[in-house]
C-alpha cells in the first residue's frame, strides 16, 4: 500500500491500516475471509492476517471457517466518543439558540455545595454588575440556577448543603430565614422554573430550568440572564420562560439520549 499523503512525522501508519481493517467490514458483508479484507483496504494478505489476527486478540473480531467478522466490542471505540462529550457539547446549539431568541446571555451551571458553580455560557455583549465566566462561583439560594437545584434535594440533603459556607467570597442581598427560604424553594418545586430579581446583586435578574438525565435527577441548570433595568419580570416570564422551558426541555432529552447508549461489554467465550 502507498504511502499516505499529507501524513506529520507523527503518523502511525499500522495504527491506520488497523482502522482501514474495521472499517472494511460492510453491512451486506459480515464475515469476510482473508483475501476480500485484503483487496478492500489494498494491504498485502500477511500484513492484513496480522492485524486480524491482532484484533481477535484484543476481542475486537472474531475468526470462523468462512473468515473474521467483527465483533460488537468494536461498538465501544464509538461509543468512547458520545460518552466523552460533556456538558458543553450537548448544551452548546440549544443554548445559542435560546440566546439568539431572548438577545440575552445564557448559563449552564452546577451544584457544588452550597453554591453553583457555571460551566457553560453563551454570553451577548451587554453591560452587567457581575462578571460570569466558566468556573464563576455564586451562592445557590440567591441564584435562579441555584434555586431550581436545592428545590430538587431531599429536605435533610438541602440542610446539610446550607449548613456549609460558600466559597464564593460573594455575600447576596437576599439574606432570607429558613421559613422564607422553605416558602421560596416550594414554590420553584411545584411550578418547576426560579425567577430572582435583584437577590444576588443590583442589577441582575434572571429566570432558570433544572436541566434532568435520563432518569429525571436534576444535574444541573440552565438560566437566562437579564439586566434588571432593561427587562422586566413581566418580559422574562411572557416571553423568556417558554423559550427557556423549550431549551431545558430538549437539553434534558439529548442527556437521556446519551444515558441510553448501551455500554458494551466483551466477554470472551460468551456468545
Amino acid at each position: 500500500m502507498p504511502a499516505r499523503p499529507d501524513t506529520g512525522p507523527d503518523f502511525i501508519e499500522a495504527l491506520a491500516r488497523g482502522l482501514d481493517v474495521i472499517r472494511s467490514f460492510q453491512p451486506l458483508r459480515p464475515v469476510m475471509p482473508l483475501s476480500e479484507v485484503a483487496a478492500a483496504t489494498g494491504l498485502a494478505r500477511p500484513t492484513t492476517r496480522r492485524i486480524l489476527l491482532t484484533l481477535v486478540e484484543l476481542g475486537y473480531a472474531r475468526q470462523s471457517e468462512n473468515g473474521f467478522a467483527l465483533t460488537p466490542k468494536v461498538l465501544e471505540l464509538g461509543v468512547a466518543y458520545v460518552r466523552s462529550m460533556g456538558l458543553w457539547d450537548v448544551a452548546r446549539p440549544h443554548m445559542e439558540r435560546l440566546g439568539a431568541r431572548t438577545n440575552e446571555s445564557c448559563s449552564i451551571a452546577q451544584l457544588d455545595g452550597p453554591d453553583i458553580v457555571y460551566v457553560a455560557r453563551v454570553a451577548v455583549p451587554k453591560i452587567v454588575t457581575l462578571s460570569v465566566q466558566i468556573g464563576t462561583r455564586f451562592p445557590a439560594l440567591p441564584t435562579s440556577l441555584g434555586k431550581v437545584q436545592l428545590a430538587a434535594l431531599p429536605p435533610a440533603e438541602l440542610e446539610a448543603v446550607l449548613a456549609q459556607p460558600t466559597r464564593s467570597g460573594l455575600t447576596a442581598r437576599w439574606q432570607p430565614d429558613a421559613a422564607e427560604r422553605d416558602a421560596v424553594l416550594r414554590e420553584v418545586r411545584a411550578r418547576g422554573w426560579a425567577l430572582t430579581d435583584e437577590q444576588l446583586a443590583p442589577g441582575i435578574r434572571s429566570i432558570a430550568a433544572p436541566l434532568r438525565d435520563g432518569n429525571g435527577t436534576v444535574v444541573a441548570a440552565l438560566n437566562v440572564n437579564c439586566h434588571a433595568a432593561e427587562t422586566s419580570v413581566e418580559r422574562m416570564v411572557e416571553h423568556h420562560l417558554p423559550l427557556l422551558l423549550h431549551a431545558a426541555g430538549d437539553i434534558s432529552a439529548d442527556f437521556a439520549r446519551l444515558d441510553a447508549v448501551p455500554h458494551v461489554e466483551f466477554r470472551p467465550g460468551v456468545a
